[in-house]
């Protein structure tokens, strides 16, 4: 019977990217992120969620911004190097895709099978926070951001 080599299936490893928060930094597979563009301030209505910042227009839709420090009851911050990612919908709703306001620009990093889960309090729309380099990062509930989206009728 014929081995596998080494290099197949003992360690399974993913590249991933840390979207920087004002208050903590978030991962996700890099095939979860469709695109980063520039930060163009929504359109807000009054009568919106704190954390619905508006609406951008990208690629002929009409996406929510979301802000997800401020979904998990934090403040909102809007800091000079803004940026938003375009996300790839997962769920269960209509959604193609939404957008989530960052702080700066992603970075690439490889995520693999042996993450280092990290114990900090977490929000309701965190699943876990790992050790990725010399930082912790979140890994975000996205079904569950949906979800709040579609629930708020965004």
């Amino acid at each position: 019977m014929l081995e596998q080599p080494a290099r197949y299936g003992r360690r399974s490893s993913l590249t991933g990217l840390l979207l920087p928060l004002s208050d903590r930094s978030l991962v996700l597979p890099n095939v979860a992120v469709a695109e980063l563009i520039g930060y163009p301030p929504g359109s807000a209505a009054p009568d919106q969620a704190q954390w619905l910042m508006g609406w951008i227009d990208w690629r002929g839709q009409r996406l929510p911004l979301l802000n997800f420090e401020a979904a998990c009851g934090e403040p909102i911050v809007v800091g000079e190097r803004a940026r938003v990612v375009v996300l790839n919908a997962l769920g269960d709703t209509p959604r193609r895709f939404f957008a989530l306001l960052v702080q700066g620009i992603p970075r690439s990093c490889k995520l693999d099978s042996q993450l280092n889960y990290v114990d900090v309090p977490l929000s309701a729309l965190e699943l876990a926070a790992v050790q990725v380099g010399d930082q912790v990062a979140r890994v975000p509930d996205l079904v569950a951001l949906e979800q709040l989206l579609q629930t708020a009728g965004a």
